[in-house]
């Protein structure tokens, strides 16, 4: 049986290469959602999708963040599988280093509102790490591994690697139909899997894409855990206070409250679709009116509304409102019955 003194120093070596191995698999599957042409494990319109898309997502040399996280990972864990006062302070300082990163990659997710669940793994264990290879330098723990110990944490690593990765490239995504234009099929791939994919192209000043909305708002509610739902803002120039609603609704959106402000600018009177009359909707829907006002009035907001529109025509929309629900494209407006219909033969096929 093990002393004492052995078992204070093989555990914390074992739950650092349990540690690392996690961070290790997070790892591979989100370096595999960056290499496919589609995302296999994350959801494509969320977190991951956000991180994917941002300054973030290839720091140097067009090389995926991922592959730097494994590589920090792996040196730390090699490192404590070497005895010697010189092995315990570069594996301090290797988890270290990377546990300030990982901090600032959680806070510029929190910052930005949108958190990647794999991301957010190895970043906290990255922190867990730090912490447990700075006590290993404080303590001097070197472990008395044998071959057998040694062999068996090294094959845990590259199992904890390669399962993913075998795994990630063995799956495949959601193909999509032939004639489905580009950036529809984009938002298919997207989609998380066991949903299907709303794109609800909108104008609030419309009078059929407001007569639509409150029919198919409530089947979107009613299957709130099968639908994705993405909406596009297109204010047409005929309607003077759709651009102010887009705006609002983008905004909204921004700040967690989209669907919300979308049923409350369909059910406002159109006359109150002004900039004020957005600032009372939003005010009513719980919406801090400063950071309201600050994103109506940035220009990104507008770019946000002129990409929707080129969206619209690159999708071949020629009229409003204009909804694909899955691989099926309704255009005009459109009775509960019809959408009930396309929604229920979409999820049936899910």
């Amino acid at each position: 049986m093990p002393s004492a003194a052995t078992l204070r120093t093989r555990l914390p070596f074992w739950l650092t290469i349990a540690v690392c191995v996690l961070a290790l698999a997070a790892s591979a599957v989100l370096l595999v959602d960056y290499l496919r042409h589609a995302p296999v494990f994350c959801d494509g319109g969320g977190g991951c999708g956000s991180v994917r898309k941002s300054a973030l997502a290839y720091p140097v040399a067009g090389i995926p963040l991922p592959v730097f996280g494994m590589g920090g990972l792996l040196a730390v864990a090699l490192a404590s599988l070497v005895p010697g006062r010189r092995a315990r302070i570069v594996q301090a300082a290797l988890a270290t280093g990377g546990a300030i990163i990982a901090l600032g990659l959680i806070g510029w997710q929190l910052a930005n509102r949108t958190i990647c669940p794999y991301c957010v793994t190895v970043d906290a264990a990255m922190v867990v790490i730090a912490g447990l290879s700075v006590l290993r330098a404080l303590r001097r723990w070197d472990p008395p591994l044998g071959r057998v110990e040694t062999a068996l944490a090294v094959g845990t690593m590259v199992l904890g690697v390669a399962a993913p990765i075998a795994l990630g490239f063995a799956l495949k995504p959601k193909p999509v139909p032939d004639g489905i234009p580009d950036v529809i099929a984009h938002e298919l791939a997207k989609t998380p899997r066991g949903r299907v994919l709303v794109v609800d192209f909108v104008d609030f000043e419309c009078p059929f894409c407001r007569m639509t909305h409150k029919e198919l708002a409530p089947l979107l509610a009613a299957n709130a855990s099968k639908v994705h739902v993405v909406r596009k803002n297109v204010p047409l120039r005929m309607h003077p206070h759709a651009l102010d609603a887009a705006k609002a609704a983008c905004c909204a959106e921004e700040l967690g409250k989209g669907d919300a402000m979308a049923d409350a600018l369909v059910a406002a009177p159109v006359e109150e679709l002004t900039p004020k009359g957005c600032e009372g909707i939003a005010a009513a829907q719980g919406i801090d009116l400063d950071r309201f006002r600050a994103c109506v009035t940035a220009p990104e907001t507008e770019a946000r509304v002129k990409m929707d529109q080129e969206t619209f025509r690159a999708a071949r929309g020629h009229g409003l409102p204009t909804i694909w629900i899955g691989t099926q494209k309704l255009e005009g407006a459109q009775d509960a019955a019809s959408l009930k219909e396309a929604l229920d033969a979409a999820i049936r096929e899910l």
